[in-house]
């Protein structure tokens, strides 16, 4: 069986754990939530510097995209893991009766984010009512029901999002959804102006993004796999954000040859200043920390709107057992200098 690693190597050289007798990997794949991305770079870093191979695994990263539903092929045992944008995946398959289950929450805020143009006077969603508003499926899906009830919103205000920033652009009275660390960026970029941008975060959309999804058969099943791969995926975070990130930038520019260096450092910039993977828990319980208290309150806020049922049986959509042990916090210091 194998062990989590334990790194404080200065260089974070491996060279050590990769001398040891070869050992067969585990193999794995995870299905991400979009293209390959500054948002995945911590698994996308651990999988460059050999930290899933040092932790026993053999990780496929498969990258997602508008068509590609790693929800499904999760459910249908085609991959091991996947990532979820919105605690609302994990409701879903509650009320579905699909036996999947939350094992870390890397972002511990979510990204999503309004725009608006600058010289609307938009403070707050509330100040979007009666502004078309350009929202994906998945998002229709998702926060929308809930940022309409909260904020008096309207679905006659929706359009459709197709993930191109050419009609927010072109059009001032109109308002679109985005990810902190994507579109404000394109917008400045092609658009020449720098946006009103609302993290929903910050008005109360308290959910956790970027989960580690897996099968309750794989939890009870191999439970020390599932350990090393949210272990490395971990330390693979610390390293993304504190060390020097060029392996993963290289996988993820491979991967999605429409990625640019600026729009990766525009992208790890606004995780680093916002707090999105390391705020809150995070900062004493490691990367991936998740609490009871968070599920419940997030639950009660939509079951408050009517989205969800109060009482649906959250013992069964996550489990803390792989998460909360300090997993990385002392690397991080060391790669800071802290």
């Amino acid at each position: 069986m194998f062990r989590p690693v334990t790194l404080l190597l200065s260089s974070f050289s491996l060279a050590a754990l990769l001398a040891a007798p070869a050992l067969a990997l585990d193999a794995v794949t995870l299905g991400t939530n979009w293209k390959a991305q500054a948002e995945h770079g911590g698994f996308y870093q651990a999988l460059a510097t050999g930290l899933y191979e040092a932790h026993g695994l053999e990780v496929t990263i498969r990258p997602g995209g508008p068509q590609v539903n790693h929800p499904q092929l999760l459910a249908a045992g085609r991959i091991d893991f996947c990532l979820a944008g919105s605690m609302t995946n994990a409701f879903n398959y509650l009320t579905a009766d699909v036996p999947m289950v939350t094992v870390a929450a890397i972002f511990q805020k979510s990204p999503l984010v309004l725009m608006a143009h600058p010289d609307r006077g938009i403070e707050t969603p509330a100040d979007l009512a009666h502004m078309p508003i350009l929202i994906s499926t998945a998002g229709r899906q998702t926060f929308w029901d809930w940022l309409k009830i909260t904020y008096g919103l309207e679905d006659g205000q929706l359009r459709p999002y197709t993930f191109n920033a050419a009609q927010f652009i072109a059009d001032p009275g109109v308002a679109q959804q985005g990810y902190l660390t994507a579109e404000p960026f394109a917008v400045a970029r092609e658009g020449g102006f720098a946006p009103r941008v609302l993290l929903l975060a910050d008005f109360g959309y308290d959910s956790y993004a970027s989960m580690i999804e897996t099968s309750w058969r794989l939890v009870e099943e191999n439970p020390d796999l599932v350990q090393r791969f949210v272990d490395a995926s971990i330390l693979g975070w610390v390293s993304y954000l504190h060390g020097d990130p060029t392996p993963g930038n290289a996988l993820i520019k491979a991967a999605n040859p429409d990625m640019t260096d600026a729009q990766i450092a525009y992208a790890i910039e606004q995780m680093t200043a916002r707090g999105i993977v390391e705020s809150g828990d995070a900062l004493t319980l490691g990367i991936g920390a998740m609490t009871d208290a968070r599920w419940r309150s997030f639950l009660a806020s939509l079951a408050a709107v009517g989205l969800y049922p109060a009482d649906l049986d959250l013992s069964r959509a996550y489990t803390l057992a792989f998460v909360n042990r300090q997993v990385g916090l002392a690397l991080g210091r060391e790669l800071t200098g802290g």
